[in-house]
């Protein structure tokens, strides 16, 4: 495994125990990769709001959590900039819910994400767009 694997499977070990958002959800991180992430959660009775549809805010911090995945990737320390986000279909209980995040733009200093939210069959829920700031301070901390 080269090393740009290695930090990010680091990071992915280390924000899989320590974001306490991702238990909270029972969020699953299935994969992270340099400038990728993807993680997942099956909507459950806890996850809806009083329509009885997934709440918006757990399908943005699902996006959320695999964007801080996908920018802190390359061992650099990323806290978001700026985030938009568009719902486009209501999720149920019952659905497979899966964010996954991808790099569009890396600079030194900032960097831009794209963040699909699917569900079973490919059917987009969420799309999610961020930038974060990137410090000089490695991540995961040493």
């Amino acid at each position: 495994m080269d090393d740009s694997r290695v930090i990010a499977q680091r990071v992915k070990e280390y924000l899989s125990r320590n974001d306490r958002l991702v238990g909270l959800l029972g969020a699953r991180v299935e994969e992270v990769s340099p400038g990728y992430a993807k993680v997942a959660l099956t909507v459950g009775e806890g996850h809806l709001n009083a329509a009885d549809v997934c709440h918006g805010g757990v399908l943005f911090t699902l996006a959320d959590l695999a964007f801080a995945l996908a920018s802190n990737s390359h061992g650099q320390m990323a806290l978001a900039l700026e985030v938009s986000f568009s719902f486009l279909k209501a999720a149920v209980e019952g659905d497979e819910v899966v964010a996954q995040a991808r790099e569009v733009h890396l600079g030194k200093r900032t960097a831009t994400y794209l963040v699909e939210v699917i569900r079973q069959g490919d059917e987009k829920v969420a799309l999610m767009k961020g930038t974060v700031f990137r410090f000089n301070r490695p991540f995961p901390p040493e």
